[in-house]
């Protein structure tokens, strides 16, 4: 550990024993106010790791950049929690001078047009992805920039598995289910898909990561789905749950599929004990940290659509930073330095040493030399324009079941077309809780 980040870890100590309050305020290495005038801002981040060690490397390096400016790093709750506490902020006029915060259709929730700085004419925003971009604006603006990379939801496969048996990357679903009965058959007790139900979240790579190619087919199904006009009960989104059936009723999970974790997982595809995981590119994360050995044997393709011209990888976009309205005067301004800093050479470097990237960067900053070799596979769907934004970036509808019942498709309790009925009912209720449009 690095003297500045055992610095920064015992500043968090300090500042959590000395205040019991919601939100956890660690002050910058920067002089105070009273010295020459100096500008204080506030940046607010979730507490989930790294996050915090994040923004506080950010901002200790932005000081010294900018010595007449003194950031003080506050950390909120995750979940609901910290939703609600950013939308009492925003309201109240108390929100932090930057803060991150998620992209895309929960932004929206948040009113940007009134509730935070347009800062469509800051020079770093002509760098953001035509991806990107869309998820942190309206008509009215341009609001948030990238901090972090985006991933992608789709198939982390064995490089080692695949030469071993001399398969190639299937473009079709036939294709890869033959490549499955090829590992099953041929791989000494390799299993050809790896399931993880131990950590029901996982369940859904089959219907989430199959979204760019529903869009690929019937490129108005997001708009008219929260339109309540389309549905998971009929094609094309009805495939997800019944590919997933399929692969379930042939046999090809891992034998401890009901009680494997997120770790288990990533360990076995990095071991070469399951061939396929889907499973979102974030999990070379976690493989970096406890079995980096295999970090080299991972490739990615997308989950195959019935028809090779329909296969897309599905992106989730990173995270962004904001600046509310409420921000102004000379704290406006040091806030939209430290928001362009963020994307800086400084800011990336910082990026690239702490958010481990799982995908191309949105923005201005570039993957590291030695970044992974399944994110060059992903880059691929991009330089192809092969790729679509998750549904969550489009739509604010998604029922909060859907673990539940694709883990019962995965065990053989509920049909295919039984879970998709399920899941358009328990999202039909959801769209009546947020009041939207046509439910």
């Amino acid at each position: 550990m690095s003297s500045a980040v055992r610095e920064r870890s015992t500043r968090r100590r300090v500042a959590a024993a000395a205040a019991a309050v919601p939100l956890l305020v660690l002050a910058g290495c920067s002089s105070s106010a009273a010295d020459g005038g100096t500008t204080e801002i506030t940046f607010l981040t979730s507490n989930d790791a790294p996050n915090p060690e994040t923004a506080e490397a950010l901002a200790e390096a932005f000081e010294a950049e900018n010595p007449d400016v003194r950031v003080s790093v506050e950390i909120r709750p995750g979940g609901t929690e910290g939703d609600n506490l950013v939308k009492t902020r925003l309201s109240t006029g108390e929100m932090a001078d930057v803060f991150y915060y998620n992209s895309g259709s929960l932004l929206q929730a948040l009113n940007p047009d009134s509730s935070l700085v347009d800062l469509s004419d800051q020079e770093w925003v002509g760098s953001l992805t035509e991806e990107f971009r869309p998820v942190v604006s309206t008509d009215e603006g341009t609001y948030g920039a990238p901090l972090g990379a985006s991933f992608a939801g789709g198939v982390v496969y064995n490089r080692s598995v695949y030469d071993e048996l001399g398969l190639e990357v299937p473009e079709t679903w036939d294709e890869f289910m033959a490549n499955n009965e090829q590992i099953a058959a041929e791989g000494d007790g390799v299993a050809p898909v790896i399931q993880t139900y131990g950590e029901t979240w996982t369940s859904q790579l089959f219907v989430l990561g199959d979204f760019a190619n529903v869009l690929a087919v019937d490129p108005e199904w997001a708009e008219q789905y929260t339109a309540h006009q389309r549905s998971y009960a009929e094609e094309p989104a009805l495939l997800g749950f019944q590919h997933q059936q399929e692969v379930a009723e042939a046999g090809y999970f891992n034998e401890d599929f009901a009680s494997a974790t997120f770790p288990d997982g990533a360990r076995m595809i990095a071991e070469g004990e399951g061939a396929h995981y889907p499973m979102l590119s974030s999990v070379v994360q976690t493989i970096m940290q406890n079995t980096p050995d295999g970090v080299d044997d991972l490739g990615f393709f997308a989950l195959p659509a019935p028809e090779a011209e329909h296969t897309r990888a599905t992106i989730w976009q990173p995270n962004a930073v904001y600046v509310p309205a409420s921000t102004e005067g000379a704290e406006l301004e040091a806030a939209k330095k430290l928001v362009a800093f963020v994307n800086s050479d400084a800011g990336c470097d910082i990026q690239n040493e702490l958010l481990v990237p799982a995908g191309p960067y949105a923005g201005t900053c570039e993957l590291p030399d030695d970044a992974p070799p399944m994110l060059a596979d992903i880059q691929a769907y991009f330089d192809e324009g092969a790729t679509a934004n998750a549904l969550e970036f489009l739509s604010p509808v998604k029922g909060p079941n859907l673990e539940k019942v694709m883990v019962e498709v995965g065990s053989g309790i509920r049909s295919a077309e039984d879970a998709a009925a399920f899941y358009d009912q328990d999202v039909e209720n959801q769209a009546k809780q947020l009041g939207l449009e046509g439910w």
